[in-house]
């Protein structure tokens, strides 16, 4: 169709051009508000059809924040004796050694009591843990402290 005949060429004298009396179709309330206006109101259909995401709070970010894999002393007790029974346990200066830092694990925490002599490398420890492991007459050591001990 050619542009001389198209409806709004035909209605270009008529001031309201086909919609209606005093500004329909004028200005932002034919759209029902500039911008981001009646999302919450009678725009939410269109909220949920097109940006479901829009209203409220997703995820977050704590940069600075490192899980730390920790171990008690029940369960390291535990993992001894499972060592023992397959025949992995290596020695050092007559007592087992855990390399805990070889098994991924941070920090080791002073839940539970220890009932033999270990030698233990750790990154770190709490004070109860280090305090049970003395009491039971093992070493707490790091891994830096130590050279060529593998669990």
């Amino acid at each position: 169709m050619g542009t001389r005949h198209r409806k709004s060429r035909k209605r270009r004298g008529s001031r309201t051009c086909g919609w209606g009396q005093i500004g329909q179709h004028r200005k932002s309330g034919s759209r029902g508000g500039h911008g981001h206006a009646g999302m919450h109101k009678h725009k939410w259909t269109w909220v949920l059809r097109y940006d479901p995401d829009y209203f409220g709070k997703h995820g977050f970010y704590r940069p600075n924040m490192r899980e730390i894999r920790s171990m008690n002393l029940i369960q390291l007790s535990t993992l001894v004796e499972n060592l023992e029974r397959r025949g992995e346990l290596k020695l050092m200066d007559g007592m087992p050694v855990i390399n805990l830092s070889a098994l991924g694990v941070g920090k080791l925490v002073g839940r539970g009591k220890l009932d033999r002599r270990l030698v233990i490398i750790v990154d770190g420890w709490t004070e109860r843990a280090e305090k049970a492991v003395r009491e039971a007459g093992g070493k707490l050591l790091k891994p830096s402290e130590i050279e060529g001990v593998a669990a």
